[in-house]
Parts: structure tokens; sequence; C-alpha cells
């Protein structure tokens, strides 16, 4: 193996082996964000390569709930749901308190849509607008998903995508290597094999599709020192990769105190579960039976008030109306059919469940306590818990990019030849865990991987499709 560490190999020529190995984009990383990007190529008459790390192109994309916030989408109009760009782009810098890139928070806004319906009418992608509540911070229905409303099943229909569309996506290909020569051109990059041989492919363009650094423990203890103890439900390919490149090329970083948390990751079975059960009146009680946050502020805040209470541990309370709710959503089910939901017929069996008071309890269920009370009704036994703990999701800082998604130096100016998108790049969450709006980074990912699409073939040749 040549190296484990990302690295930028500073030449004016590509090993002669790459010289017959050419793509005009290389895509780094087969997430939502990169796959996304290579749909949208292949759909400008632009050859592409996708490289991805694992076996299969999973990423963080797979771990998520695969819900996707879009405005003016086909399906949305059809439902009479009345939306715009600026409506949601409101959304996005309300939550984010004015911190989040303007520049890109109107382009993310405006792209995302066009997005979801161009992969829907040309690669067949179905979509449906969750209904019945809200997410934190979204003033109307817009959030999208497909029919198995699972990160898995959205990147599942992603994949069949590119493999229709016959574009080369090589697997088990972790890139190493960018090359660049000394105006910051790149030229290709080195990736490396499951037997340890290095390989490259020359290029024109380089999308950065691949990664965070949630999963890099030194880089999470020196950019988000509250999160150093928490545990990291990410994926393991988020190793900062895009960052080590960047910093050694000069390129400026941006927005890196920004991450999603999550408050309601059940323990000891490490699945998700959704945080429509706060919105729809559930609740969250420590150790000592008592709310200690406002639940409908969002999920990501939520994480390190989880992590501030006793043993770092919440429950998750809800009841039969609730848990109805709760099993049209995939990932519930299968975090029920592990053992996560508990049921208590009294509030004296769930106080025994989690082990407090059950006086203090019942005054929690009634209402009391300095937080208004979660959704419209008090909660009625038979109870339900889960118990939970808070995690790392991902990052949401990463390389500065203008709203092209063309990564920049430290000056402001951008790269010849060099774009970012999703976890690679800066997002529209600020630069704080509150700043995270419910399903920024998929919107990152698409609408990041849409624009970088027609940013490449911009760079290359004046695309033949319409403009973003």
């Amino acid at each position: 193996m040549s190296s484990t560490l990302p690295t930028i190999r500073r030449a004016d020529s590509m090993p002669a082996a790459a010289q017959d190995n050419h793509v005009p984009v290389a895509i780094v990383g087969g997430g939502a964000c990169g796959l996304t990007a290579a749909l949208m190529l292949h759909d400008l008459g632009v050859d592409c390569a996708v490289l991805e790390r694992d076996g299969t192109p999973t990423g963080s994309s797979a771990l998520s709930s695969g819900f996707i916030p879009a405005p003016g989408t086909r399906v949305q109009r059809d439902l009479g749901i009345a939306d715009s760009s600026e409506r949601f782009a409101a959304d996005i810098t309300a939550k984010a308190k004015g911190s989040a890139a303007p520049q890109l928070v109107q382009a993310y806004a405006r792209a995302i849509g066009p997005a979801l319906d161009a992969l829907q009418d040309r690669h067949g992608l179905e979509w449906q607008v969750l209904d019945g509540f809200l997410y934190p911070g979204h003033s109307v229905r817009r959030m999208h998903a497909v029919p198995e409303k699972t990160g898995v099943g959205l990147m599942g229909r992603l994949a069949n995508a590119v493999a229709a569309a016959d574009i080369p996506l090589v697997t088990d290909a972790a890139v190493r290597e960018l090359w660049a020569d000394d105006t910051g051109l790149l030229l290709g990059v080195g990736y490396e094999r499951p037997d340890g041989t290095l390989e490259h492919l020359s290029c024109d363009a380089v999308i950065l599709a691949c990664n965070g650094f949630g999963g890099n423990a030194a880089m999470v203890r020196e950019l988000l020192p509250e999160m150093r103890d928490a545990l990291f439900a990410g994926h393991t390919g988020n190793d900062g990769s895009a960052i080590a490149w960047g910093r050694a090329l000069g390129a400026r970083l941006a927005d890196l105190g920004g991450y999603q948390g999550h408050g309601s990751w059940a323990i000891p079975q490490g699945a998700l579960i959704s945080w429509a059960l706060m919105m729809e009146g559930g609740m969250q009680v420590n150790a000592q039976g008592r709310r200690f946050h406002d639940e409908t502020q969002g999920y990501s805040e939520a994480s390190v008030h989880v992590l501030a209470q006793p043993g770092g541990v919440a429950w998750n309370v809800f009841d039969a109306p609730i848990l109805a709710l709760a099993r049209g959503f995939p990932d519930f089910v299968d975090a029920e059919a592990a053992g996560a939901v508990k049921h208590c017929d009294s509030v004296q069996a769930l106080a025994a469940l989690i082990g407090c008071d059950d006086t203090a309890l019942a005054a929690t269920l009634a209402g009391q306590g300095p937080y208004p009370r979660p959704g419209t009704r008090a909660l009625q036994a038979p109870f339900c818990a889960v118990k939970v703990t808070g995690a790392l999701f991902h990052t949401q800082g990463g390389l500065d990019i203008d709203a092209q998604c063309r990564v920049l130096d430290t000056q402001g100016r951008p790269f010849p030849n060099l774009l970012a998108a999703g976890g690679a790049a800066r997002g529209v969450s600020g630069d704080a865990v509150w700043g995270y709006l419910s399903g920024n980074g998929l919107l990152s990912a698409v609408a990041g991987g849409y624009l970088a699409a027609y940013t490449a073939a911009h760079l290359l040749r004046p695309p033949t499709g319409s403009k973003p």
C-alpha cells in the first residue's frame, strides 16, 4: 500500500500509466452527492467515473432517514402544497439564525426541486411527500422520500439508476491522492485497491463528494470538542480526507463547528428513532423522570442536551397513537423488532423501567415543568419508552465553496477545476449544532451534486441541457 493518508502529489503531469486511463470528470465518493452528480453529467453528455471506497455505494446517505426537503417539486404541487424556494431559504436561514452561507442557501433552495424532478423524470426515482407532521423548522410539508422511506432505499435507487445509465462506478477504490500542478489545476487521482496497489486516473475536473470528518477522532477533538466523547453513528468513510486535501492545497475551510447530531439513538440496539415521535407529542425524560429541553427545537441540538444528562442517556416516552405513526417508518419497525421499544401499562411501570420516582414522572407527563407541552394532548397509558443517547451523525463544515460548488482558496478565489459538495464542503447549517435544519445533509448532497455537475460541464464545454 502506497499510503493510508490523503495526499496531494505536486507534478506537471500524471504517472505514465494514467495517460491511457482518462475520464473528463472524476467523482470521489459514491454517496447521494456523487451519484446525483454522475447522473446529471450523463444527462449533459459528459463522461465521468465514480470512485467509491466501499464494495457498494452507501456512505452517510444510506445511514440517514433518506428524507430530502425540497420546494416546488412536481409531487409537492400535485398534492396542492404551496411552497417556494424563497420560503425554503427563509426556513434554512431562520434555523441557522442567519449564520448559514447565504449564497449556498439560495443556490441549494433553488436547485433541489429541479434536481428531484430530474431524478424522477429521467432516472425513475419515485418521490412521495411525508404526510401527517412537520419536521422542526419547516413551515410546510416538503420532506421527500422514496417508497422505502429509508436511506438504504434511496441509495439503492440511485445506484440502480447509475447502472442503468451505464456510468462507470469503480468500487473498492479508496482515493488516496489528488494530483495537482503548481497553479492548483487538478490532473487526476490515485486510488487504492483492496490488495494495496495504487491505480491512477487522469481527468479534466474533480468533484469531491467524499466525506466529512466525523469518523476522524483527532479532527473531532480538534474541531468539535463538545462531541469528542459522543458516539459516532455515521459512516466510517467520514475520515476527513477532503479537509486534509484542502489544507494541503491551500483551500479555505468554513463552518467547521457545524454538524448534525441526533438525540434519539437507541441503545444498545444502535438504531435511529425518528424524531417524528417527538413532533407528534412524545417527550424525552432523564433518569429523574424530568424533561430537560424543548424537543420541538430540533433533533440535532437534542444530542448535546441528551449527552448532558446523567449517564448521557434519556428515554423517549410516547403512547399508542404515536406508536401507530412510528410503525409507518421501516427503521422504527426494525428497531422495535430488535427490542428497543419497551411497553408499560402504567406510570408506575414506566417509572420502574426508567428507575425514577413515579410522582416526579407523573408530574412530567401531566405537563408540569419549564418547557411547553409537546403536542396538543397529554400522553395516556399504555406507554412506550426507548432508551437513547446523543450521537454525532455527520459534520456540516468543510471546504469553502461558492454557489457553483467551486472550491475556494484562502483568498476566496476558485480553483481551476476542483469542485466539492455534500459532506466534503461547508453546508447550510452555519457553525453550530443548532443550525441544522432537518434534511440539510441530503439537501447539500443532492442539490450540491446537481450544481457541481452543471459547473463541471461548463468548465469542459457548454452543456447541452438546461441550466440549473
